[in-house]
């Protein structure tokens, strides 16, 4: 009984489990470039490098060993892999750095010094980064897993005590091994926990897209990683700035990625653009207003024309007035995707009517838009863009069927007028975008884009427009900046 009580529970869960409305595939095509970004911040991480200073005392000789930096590092061999345990998997094998420091020798009364360059050979280091989503739904390193070793170390000394250096090579370069095995594995555990973090701070969770609605991209889930890609599922639900609370249920068909050939694949589903055009809905922007001169004249005088009947029959004070067009849309429009497209279903009313100055407006009619817009979905940068095209349109009266065949000869100026005045505000709105959940300093290129039965894919290659230490200081000296701040003065009352 307890057993059909918990798989009957189990149900009921995943029946109710929210479904993402945008999923974002990082394939293992991205992670040579990546390898390369990565292997470029990690030799500038261990150029900072502190390593103590190293004191000795050998029979009459006493030595200090000072100064210490990393200069370069130079690699033989290097892999960066998906791993199913550990997320991403950075490996390092017989690669070489090359050391500078400061040597001081004195010996009796007799006293060296200078700088000298060293190299340690046979580098080892095996990093894993765990990803996984934090309470606020944002992507974070969790975890740092480093194992690092050094095999050998070689000083090129020289000068008058250039023999005695010779025979203290074994005690100096014996300390600096040892110390520098215990430095390397703490700068990664920093540029990972720390500084990765600050750069994965740059993705947008819960932001304002413009005055009106807000988009949420919080990580649904921990990232799921494979051998050969890393799988993040996002929320992807807009949201009116004046209801932030609001949410549009997720019905629609969960996106799926199966490709594997482009470096990253990001999916949308019909929720996402349904929960836009709901939240435009909800804040009032589905509409649009043309009192007297802003009705095109032509219009006017058609609509004059078409409502003369009843127009001569009002009072003379109010024949001439401006002229009424009210469009609003009655209902959230909605969007259906389709292997051969993507199309927009909108409904609105169509009012038209004279408005005398001082008196109350008079309504000459009172119609019905159904409209049929075709999308094309674009990915430039990080913006998603959309281009929207009126394929449809048809009016018909709510009062009667007569009265609707006699809107027929209104049917061409009215789609003119969308077409000339209604899309192009539109397209300028929906072309400047969305940004998608990625990284500042990372951009999308040479993107393609699939619609499917419900979802559409884009799969694209990824570029460094930034390199990920000029991000990282960026977003670093703002944060200390705004941290260190004083607070807003108050004035007394």
């Amino acid at each position: 009984m307890a057993l059909y009580g918990a798989l009957f529970l189990a149900l009921l869960v995943g029946a109710h489990a929210e479904l993402p409305g945008c999923k974002i595939r990082v394939t293992s095509k991205a992670l040579e470039l990546v390898k390369q970004e990565g292997l470029r911040f990690l030799e500038q991480e261990l150029e900072t490098i502190t390593i103590p200073d190293l004191r000795g005392k050998e029979g009459h000789f006493y030595y200090n060993i000072s100064e210490v930096k990393v200069t370069e590092l130079q690699l033989t061999s290097s892999e960066l892999d998906f791993q199913p345990q550990q997320e991403l998997m950075l490996q390092i094998t017989n690669a070489s750095l090359g050391l500078q420091f400061r040597r001081q020798l004195l010996y009796w009364f007799f006293y060296d010094g200078g700088y000298i360059n060293a190299s340690a050979e046979g580098v080892s280091i095996r990093t894993g980064l765990e990803l996984s989503r934090d309470p606020a739904g944002r992507m974070k390193v969790s975890n740092v897993s480093c194992q690092a070793s050094v095999s050998r170390m070689h000083a090129a000394f020289g000068g008058t005590f250039k023999k005695v250096y010779e025979f203290l090579s074994t005690f100096i370069t014996s300390g600096m091994r040892f110390l520098l095995n215990q430095q390397i594995c703490p700068v990664l555990y920093h540029a990972g926990t720390v500084l990765l973090n600050s750069l994965l701070d740059t993705i947008p969770v819960r932001s304002s897209v413009d005055d009106l609605v807000g988009i949420d991209y919080s990580l649904m889930k921990d990232p799921v990683a494979s051998t050969s890609n890393l799988d993040m599922d996002f929320r992807g639900a807009f949201f009116p700035l004046t209801e932030k609370n609001w949410s549009l249920p997720n019905r629609a068909v969960e996106p799926q990625l199966q490709e594997e050939e482009r470096m990253v694949y990001v999916a949308f589903s019909e929720f996402f653009f349904d929960s836009a055009m709901e939240s435009y809905f909800r804040a009032g922007a589905l509409q649009l207003l043309l009192v007297g001169d802003k009705v095109p004249h032509d219009l006017d005088m058609l609509l004059r024309a078409s409502y003369f009947g009843s127009i001569v029959l009002l009072s003379p004070a109010v024949i001439d007035s401006p002229l009424k067009l009210e469009l609003r849309v009655l209902a959230p429009p909605r969007c259906t995707i389709k292997p051969a497209g993507t199309t927009i279903s909108v409904t609105a009313s169509v009012t038209i009517a004279l408005v005398p100055p001082d008196q109350p407006e008079v309504q000459l009619s009172s119609m019905t838009m159904d409209a049929r817009l075709s999308a094309k979905m674009a990915l430039r940068g990080k913006a998603l863009r959309t281009q929207l095209d009126l394929r449809r349109f048809r009016i018909y009266s709510n009062q009667s069927a007569l009265e609707s065949l006699a809107l027929i000869p209104l049917q061409a100026p009215l789609k003119t007028l969308l077409q000339i005045g209604v899309m192009p505000m539109l397209n300028e709105r929906t072309w400047r975008g969305v940004q998608i959940p990625l990284p500042e300093g990372i951009d999308f290129v040479r993107e393609v884009v699939t619609n499917h039965a419900g979802f559409l894919t884009i799969g694209a290659d990824l570029h460094f427009a930034k390199g990920l230490r000029e991000v990282i200081e960026k977003n670093r000296s703002a944060d200390v900046k705004a941290s260190t701040a004083p607070p807003p003065s108050t004035a007394a009352i």
